[in-house]
């Protein structure tokens, strides 16, 4: 397991400007990158995503986050744009959606942000709508909860198919599973990925796991989609239980991995008849979501360091 002051640094390494600069300038970190980001260009991800679609599920995410001026925001949503066409015209919009962060919207601008973000995400759910597939709006970290899921209530007024994620580390997240768990809801569930204090996030990992179990009882009690993220086989064997308990059906749920984390599991597990779908992330903006990836299990980081080393 990792330690919590090692997954603490490399939380702040992914805040941080100077380590950020070093990542994105050392040629040796870009193959050990493209295990997890699907490339940089629309194309890129749509030739992994015809792929994975073979025999599973995708959500495109455009990488970027905490944008701070309004123009980039809207390149952000031209992207997503851009990208919905691609899908719908691939013949992919039956297997893929996207994924956004309000905060690469405008959620983080100094003037008007939540009206902005809310803005920009109703475009790129028109976008989606008019190619026939969805969007989940991405959870970022507890200062953000309350004003995404207020957005996500707002999109869902013409778009009732928008999904939301919730981190089970976050001492409230039991509560709003039950707010999410209404007919036609689609809820991810995810352990999180950021560096919460413990007033409003447990900081055990077993408080974590028991915390995103009680959740999972919630959703698959209630009436809406549990999609369910995680790479643990043992919280995936419970969630499996939990549904055939609730009476859900292999298709009455999904199950959902990073793309390079455990892909042979992902291919047995949609072999088996279960929807599974992959979190499939592209762009530029590629070192914050990495370094949280690192920060997240320890196989992750024994792989960089293993790929750096046969690499110099």
């Amino acid at each position: 397991m990792m330690t919590a002051p090692l997954r603490s640094g490399l939380l702040a390494a992914a805040r941080s400007q100077t380590c950020r600069n070093l990542a994105e300038g050392t040629p040796l970190l870009r193959p050990v990158v493209d295990r997890f980001v699907a490339g940089v260009t629309t194309d890129d991800v749509i030739a992994a995503a015809r792929g994975i679609t073979r025999d599973r599920l995708v959500t495109i995410d455009h990488l970027g986050e905490d944008v701070t001026d309004r123009e980039h925001a809207d390149a952000v949503v031209d992207a997503y744009v851009t990208l919905l066409a691609r899908v719908a015209d691939e013949g992919l919009a039956g297997r893929v959606e996207v994924s956004v962060k309000l905060s690469a919207l405008g959620q983080s601008l100094a003037v008007d942000a939540d009206k902005i973000a809310l803005e920009n995400a109703r475009r790129i759910c028109a976008a989606a709508a008019a190619a026939g597939t969805t969007v989940t709006v991405d959870m970022e970290d507890h200062t953000t909860t309350d004003r995404t899921l207020e957005t996500v209530r707002d999109l869902r007024v013409d778009h009732p198919w928008v999904g939301a994620v919730l981190q089970a580390m976050l001492r409230r997240t039991e509560s709003d599973c039950r707010d999410l768990a209404g007919a036609g809801s689609r809820v991810r569930l995810c352990k999180g990925a950021y560096d919460e204090p413990s007033s409003v996030a447990f900081r055990d990992a077993a408080d974590v796991d028991g915390s995103y179990v009680r959740c999972l009882k919630v959703l698959m009690a209630g009436a809406g989609l549990p999609m369910v993220a995680s790479h643990d086989p043992r919280l995936i064997a419970i969630a499996r239980h939990l549904a055939g308990a609730h009476g859900r059906g292999q298709q009455d749920f999904e199950l959902q991995m990073l793309h390079g984390v455990r892909p042979q599991a992902q291919q047995e597990l949609s072999a088996d008849g279960l929807a599974m779908r992959v979190y499939l992330p592209y762009g530029t903006e590629w070192y914050g979501y990495f370094m949280r990836r690192l920060a997240e299990r320890p196989a992750n980081l024994a792989f960089f360091a293993r790929s750096l080393l046969t690499r110099s």
